[in-house]
Order: structure tokens, then C-alpha cells, then sequence
């Protein structure tokens, strides 16, 4: 009975489990991730700025709307929660907790959520939390236990814990030692947990001092290229969305494996993706009279039969030399198996001699793994600085997952980068470009054109001088998934119309041609002949005077019977098209049981080889 449910498990069930599972070598993770926003809703949040500037507690609540939206597009089931500290009215669990308002328990964030923070924020916003919150009292350490029974309530498996705390108050109890040590004492609880505390302190008059009391609270640095806590506190709003934006996204590895060094030397390394093609969410089925989800089952049937097959009955094979080789499904596992999932350093190789048509799929990033094996990081920086000190990439064998195929792997070193403002750019570590076997490099036949004259390189040159910009990936979003995603806001949100996008990656014709003046004139003179128009459509084709001006029908491929007799002998009718298959099963009058090459293969071979 279990191989039968195993088998016939819904393709859909999915979705009833905890997302996020991931394996690579030994390595797994299950369940969601959590978010909890802990804002101080004390008097001194609401001061507006200087010249206008929102104040502290607008500025959260943009942050806060910012991560809402981004989750409910990226991955609407982690979980998220709102809790204000220092305020006047109470709202938690069971009113356990004075001056702790929980505003949004930990749940799948959703439209009404959205709403929920768009009504606090501005003017009106402000005014709307004085009245239904106020400002009162602070205890950090009660709203730090608050938080701690949300996640105790949760009955889902956490993979990724992470409270985030907005305040302007360096001491938000005034210099109270019993309130700061019960503080303290509650945020220990709550890492000892594996919840990760993060602060975002905002802009205050006099500066921000986070040694007193808020060193004591964070949790350390995840990891050495986590910059872990940031002295200059927070007096914009694209820095706090930045911020916040690059602790709340998930560092999850693809795979942990071993790099082996030697003999004997070992380095935990994790394999990163830092870029994954976004794509439009799936459309999901309904039941068009409840619009309830349509679940999808999928079963397999004897063809002659009729009769429901289990796993145990289906097996694989391949003909080979006019003969059926059948295998089953451990044989083909086995097959595939290689090795044990592992990099293995095979030398170096200068940076010249890596080039630019050796990209055959994205690259992906390398960063040791302390947790695994200690010394990890220390031997991996080793390696990093002597690699990008001689200009030289590491060249390795890499089996990334079981049963995959092994690949050649070139590690490429790159140096840590930090913003202005202190926050990471890219991170230290190797960047591991995959090259390509013999196998995968083809070798083309490009046409012939003439070759361009010296001074039209020249002035086409002029004109790649005058065009260039300051390219950053970063900067440029898909249009069409922005699209998607506005109508779909709008449609969740009860908008009259959603927001309008700028299509980034049109070219903006009127500054080029400022920029570009009189070289497109001179570049044509330069090439074109004097009566070219690129606007005029080009000359029809003559039609064949025997052909009546009907559309030219492509031929009927036909083989002889002696050399298709002889392609069955041999076993190399999977050398002929389909199309070459289909008319000659119909030349022989082979009945087929359907239409795909190996079933017309198996037909004629069956009709002729007797």
C-alpha cells in the first residue's frame, strides 16, 4: 500500500508540505521562512525631518509596505508579522504584555495586510496610530518575549528566523538596568533559538550610539561577509529599503560540498546562486463553477491492456545494435552515478587563458562553510587572495548533486565591494564558470560578407564612443512581469487603475540622436549606396514560370525498400527523419499505435525484419 501511495501521490500535495526543501551532497532544508518587524511607536519616531523629509516612523512603514508587496510576489508563504513597542494600547496574546501592540500575528502576508500598513503611513497614517496605539511606555524586553510566543505558537517547521527591530532611541529605557537586563536576557533567549535579531536604527538629532545598549541585543554576524552591525544609522528611505531588503532576502546554498585541496585537506564550501531568472507566477486551474483549485492526478495504462501500471512494472530501454536492452530504474541510477557529490582541485591556469565563449550557463557562487568544517574560512581566504594576487583561476572537477554528470569548473577569484554607505556589493568569494567538453564546441561554417573599409570602422568606432553609458544589471526591470505584478496589485488592492511602468530597455531615441549628431549621415554615406532607403520594401521575387504561381510544395521524401531493409538490419533506421518513417509505414501499410519516432522505429522493424 505505500508503494501505491507513494506513486500516486497528487502532483499537487506539494503545496500541503513545508516549501523551501532544497538538497545538495548531504545537505537539506525544510520548512518557511519568518519575518517579524518590531517598531518602536514611541513620540520621537513621529518627528518629521528636516526640509520636509517623512519621519522615522513613515519611512518604517514604506519599508515594511515594500517587503509586503516583494513577498507576496516572490514567496507568499514564508511568514511575516507586525509588532509596535512603547505603546500606549495593548494587543497581544492573551494581553500578556503591556505597551505591546501586535498589529499583524505571523502569517502569509496578503492584500489586506497591504492596506493595513498603506492607512499608516503619512500624515493621516500618523494620526491613525495615535489613535488606535498611542505612545506610552517601553519594556524591549517584554515586546522580545512577545514576539518570542509568536513563534512558539507556530506550529509549521521554521527554516529561517529573523526579527528586525526599527527605533530611533539608542536607550529606550532611559538608563533603567533592571528593564535593559531583562532585555538582554529575552533577546539571548531568542537567539538561542535560532531567531536572527537584526537592527535598523533610524536618524536622530545628536547621533545614533549603538554600543550602550543595542550591541548586546543584535546577533553577531552570520557570516564574515555579513558586515553585521551598521554604525551609520539610517536617514533615507532608499537606505532603510536597501537595508532591509538585503538581510530579509534568503542565503540559501544550492549545495555544501567538500573542495578538495589534496590529500587530506578539505574545504566546506557552498555552492550560491546570485541570479535566477524572475518569471511570471503560474496560472493556477479552477473549478469554474466554485473556483476552487483543480487538482491534477496522473496515472499509466498498458496501451493493448488497459490496466493501471505501478512503478514496479514500468522499466526503461534503449535499442542498441538492432537489440532491446532493458534496465531497471536502480540500473539506470547507477548508470548516472559517477562519484559522491564533491569539488576536486585539479591546478591553476592564468586568467588569459579563460575566454569569453567558454560561458556555456550561468555561473554560480562559492563561499566556505564554517559550520561544516572549521578552518574552512580561514583556508578559503588563503586560496581567494593568492588566486586574485596572480591574476590565476583554479580549474576543478565538480560533482554538484548525486547522479550528476561531472563538469570542469573554472573557480574565478572576486574581491569583496562596499557602497558608500557600507553595504555590501558583491561579496568575496569565487565565481564558478562551467566550461565546455570537446563535445560542446561546434565548429560553424559562417558566411562570407566583405570586410569593412579601415575608415568605416573608424567612424562606427565614433559612434560606440558616443553611445556608451554606465551599465548596471540592477538597474534595468523586466516590463513585463512589472506589469504583471502592477495589475495584479491593483486588482488585490481594489485600485481604480494600477500604477503605470517605465519601460527601462527602450531606447531613448531623441538623447541618442542628440549625442550622435552627424555620424549616422556620415556612417551611411560612408557605406550605403547614394539611393539606398531603409524604408522602402524590397523587390518582389520572380516566381517560376512553371510553377503557375502556386505555393511550392516540399517533395515527398521516399526511401527504397532494399535500403530500408538494410537500415533495419543494421538497426540504424533512427538515423531517418519522421517525416521519411511516416511515409513509409504508409508505403507498407504498417499500422502504428502512435506517432512518436521510436513507435514508428518498433512498427517497421517488427513489418520488416521477418
Amino acid at each position: 500500500m505505500a508503494e501505491w501511495n507513494a506513486y500516486y501521490r497528487n502532483e499537487d500535495d506539494d503545496d500541503e508540505q513545508e516549501e523551501g526543501e532544497q538538497s545538495g551532497g548531504d545537505y537539506k532544508i525544510t520548512g518557511r521562512d519568518s519575518l517579524v518587524f518590531l517598531v518602536d511607536a514611541s513620540k520621537e519616531m513621529f518627528i518629521k525631518g528636516e526640509d520636509g523629509q517623512p519621519s522615522n516612523f513613515d519611512m518604517t512603514m514604506q519599508a515594511v509596505r515594500s517587503v509586503y508587496a516583494s513577498k507576496i510576489i516572490s514567496s507568499d508563504r514564508d511568514l511575516m508579522a507586525l509588532v509596535f513597542y512603547g505603546t500606549e494600547q495593548s494587543k497581544n496574546p492573551r494581553n500578556s504584555f503591556k505597551h505591546v501592540y501586535v498589529y499583524h500575528d505571523l502569517d502569509e502576508p496578503g492584500a489586506k495586510r497591504v492596506q493595513d500598513v498603506d492607512a499608516l503611513r503619512g500624515g493621516k497614517g500618523a494620526q491613525l496610530a495615535a489613535e488606535t496605539m498611542g505612545s506610552g511606555e517601553t519594556s524591549l524586553g517584554d515586546a522580545l518575549w512577545c514576539c518570542s510566543n509568536l513563534y512558539s505558537d507556530i506550529k509549521l517547521r521554521l527554516s529561517h528566523k529573523r526579527l528586525m527591530i526599527f527605533t530611533c532611541r539608542d536607550e529606550p529605557h532611559g538608563g533603567d538596568s533592571v528593564k535593559d537586563r531583562q532585555a538582554r536576557t529575552k533577546a539571548g533567549d531568542l537567539k538561542e533559538t535560532s531567531v536572527i535579531i537584526d537592527l535598523m536604527h533610524l536618524m536622530k538629532p545628536g547621533g545614533f550610539d549603538v554600543a550602550p545598549f543595542f550591541r548586546d541585543i543584535i546577533s553577531p554576524p552570520e557570516d564574515e561577509s555579513d558586515l553585521g552591525l551598521q554604525l551609520k544609522p539610517c536617514d533615507k528611505l532608499e537606505d532603510l529599503k536597501r537595508r532591509v531588503r538585503a538581510k530579509e532576502q534568503k542565503k540559501r546554498a544550492m549545495a555544501r560540498l567538500k573542495l578538495s585541496l589534496g590529500e587530506g585537506i578539505n574545504v566546506a564550501v557552498g555552492i550560491y546562486s546570485t541570479a535566477v531568472s524572475a518569471r511570471k507566477p503560474a496560472a493556477i486551474r479552477l473549478y469554474r463553477e466554485t473556483n476552487e483549485p483543480v487538482r491534477s492526478k496522473t496515472r499509466t495504462f498498458h496501451t493493448q491492456t488497459g490496466s493501471l501500471l505501478l512503478p514496479s512494472d514500468i522499466k526503461k530501454s534503449q535499442v542498441y545494435g538492432k537489440k532491446q536492452i532493458v534496465m531497471e530504474q536502480d540500473e539506470v541510477d547507477a548508470i548516472k552515478k559517477f562519484e559522491d557529490p564533491g569539488m576536486f582541485l585539479i591546478g591553476f591556469k592564468p586568467m588569459e587563458r579563460l575566454k569569453r565563449h567558454h560561458h556555456i550557463r550561468p555561473a554560480v557562487f562559492l563561499y566556505p562553510e564554517e559550520n561544516e568544517v572549521k578552518g574552512s574560512a580561514c583556508l578559503f581566504s588563503a586560496l581567494l587572495t593568492k588566486c586574485s594576487e596572480r591574476n590565476v583561476f583554479a580549474l576543478c572537477r565538480c560533482v554538484s548533486r548525486r547522479n550528476y554528470p561531472p563538469r570542469f569548473v573554472a573557480l574565478v577569484p572576486q574581491k569583496e565591494e562596499v557602497d558608500e554607505g557600507k553595504v555590501q556589493i558583491s561579496p568575496p568569494g569565487f565565481n564558478v564558470i562551467y566550461l565546455p567538453y570537446a563535445d560542446d564546441v561546434r565548429t560553424l561554417d559562417p558566411p562570407q560578407y566583405p570586410r569593412a573599409s579601415q575608415r568605416q570602422v573608424d567612424k562606427m568606432k565614433e559612434i560606440v564612443s558616443k553611445l556608451r553609458f554606465k551599465y548596471r544589471s540592477d538597474a534595468f526591470e523586466n516590463p513585463v512581469i512589472q506589469q504583471q505584478y502592477r495589475n495584479l496589485e491593483a486588482l488585490a488592492l481594489d485600485m481604480v487603475a494600477p500604477e503605470d511602468i517605465e519601460d527601462l530597455i527602450m531606447p531613448k531615441v531623441e538623447q541618442m540622436n542628440d549625442r550622435l549628431g552627424p555620424l549616422v549621415q556620415e556612417f551611411k554615406d560612408l557605406v550605403y549606396p547614394a539611393d539606398y532607403n531603409p524604408e522602402s520594401k524590397p523587390a518582389a521575387k520572380r516566381k517560376p514560370a512553371d510553377t503557375g504561381g502556386g505555393a511550392d510544395k516540399k517533395p515527398k521524401v521516399e526511401v527504397p525498400e532494399d535500403e530500408l531493409r538494410v537500415h533495419v538490419q543494421n538497426g540504424t533506421l533512427v538515423k531517418l527523419t519522421v517525416a521519411v518513417l511516416k511515409e513509409a509505414c504508409k508505403r507498407f501499410g504498417v499500422r502504428t499505435t502512435g506517432t512518436k519516432k521510436q513507435e514508428l522505429i518498433d512498427a517497421l522493424t517488427a513489418q520488416l525484419g521477418q
